[in-house]
């Protein structure tokens, strides 16, 4: 199986986005998806202020019950229907909160999504920032 190149700069940029910004909760944890009734947020969800997503909104956020200070993965989903991908970020989640958060997200036939955790390496590709 070919492994993603988890490169450390990624992340390192991922994480001044974040501390650059601050959070707004929309959703906190165990509230139900305003038109999905079936939907429920196992942690709390938000998204970045000041920040802007490829499709033109903010960016999503899903904030887990650790406090840590960085972003530990993100989830990249794809939904047919509205015809866009999608970044979400994942902060302070432990793994069984990204097992939630991916269950949640896989549910419909028409929306489903990958996870990559962080990681520490630096990529073959790019020698310093």
């Amino acid at each position: 199986m070919k492994q993603v190149e988890n490169n450390a700069f990624f992340w390192q940029k991922l994480d001044s986005l974040y501390f650059s910004s601050s959070i707004v909760i929309e959703r906190p944890k165990n509230s139900k998806h305003p038109r999905f009734a079936d939907l429920v947020y196992p942690v709390d969800y938000g998204f970045l202020k000041d920040s802007l997503a490829s499709d033109g909104a903010k960016i999503d956020v899903f904030v887990g019950s650790q406090n840590m200070k960085r972003i530990n993965s993100i989830v990249i989903t794809t939904d047919i229907l509205k015809r866009e991908c999608e970044v979400k970020l994942l902060i302070g989640c432990n793994e069984e909160e990204e097992h939630e958060i991916m269950h949640m997200l896989n549910l419909s036939e028409n929306q489903k999504a990958i996870l990559l955790r962080r990681s520490s390496d630096i990529g073959n590709f790019e020698d310093m920032d």
